[in-house]
């Protein structure tokens, strides 16, 4: 078998620019609440963000062998997206892999499983979401495959899908649905902007959302 194939074709540069304005959840929302991704991937710093296209890595437990190889392949402005079979603690990416990924012009890792040396690579300002930290150890001993389909936090990623995180969380936009999942999210932008206005001119929430049907549906009774 092939165990890495070609990166595919890259995301609109205009449309990443784009969606590095929003907020994960402006988008999961737009996009019809899908692309959800396990809370349970989080950023490594507070703070941290990603934004661009998945270059996807299955890496097998406790071995990443497979990371050095799209460290070498991965094109400039990718997300390293890593699956560890399941084995996540261990500390699958550590300062020099990060130093590596900045020189090369990755903008973040997202792996579903552990890292070290998260001080440091915090003070680099290199993104990262994962399970948690761990200095355990692997090996790199078991070959894995490089832009294939993987399952990642309980959704499958395929190459080139955008992938954003922020503190709130994450989600995967498919590539062929990225101009018109921006659109509805801008869109939703505006309407939330307008909805603040209200609230800030003293519309309640139950009006605003007109909650008042549910509520009588429901048998609320107040005082």
């Amino acid at each position: 078998m092939t165990h890495v194939l070609k990166a595919p074709k890259a995301i609109d540069k205009a449309i990443l620019e784009a969606y590095r304005a929003l907020d994960v959840a402006t988008v999961y929302e737009a996009s019809g609440r899908k692309g959800y991704i396990d809370s349970g991937i989080k950023p490594a710093a507070k703070g941290d963000r990603i934004c661009g296209p998945a270059y996807t890595v299955q890496c097998a437990p406790g071995d990443n062998l497979m990371l050095h190889k799209a460290l070498q392949r991965a094109p400039a402005g990718s997300v390293l997206v890593a699956s560890v079979g399941g084995a996540y603690e261990f500390g699958y990416w550590g300062g020099m892999m990060a130093t590596a990924a900045q020189a090369r012009g990755l903008v973040g890792l997202a792996i579903d499983g552990c890292v070290r040396d998260s001080a440091e690579i915090a003070r680099m300002g290199f993104p990262m979401f994962c399970r948690g930290f761990a200095i355990r150890g692997t090996v790199k001993t078991t070959l894995g495959i490089i832009n294939y389909p993987i399952n990642f936090g309980e959704a499958t990623i395929f190459p080139g899908d955008l992938i954003m995180g922020d503190e709130d969380g994450m989600v995967v936009v498919r590539a062929a649905d990225c101009a018109e999942v921006l659109e509805k999210s801008l869109k939703r932008v505006q309407f939330e902007a307008d909805k603040a206005a209200q609230l800030e001119s003293g519309v309640s929430s139950v009006e605003l959302n007109s909650l008042d049907k549910v509520f009588e549906s429901l048998g609320l009774v107040e005082e």
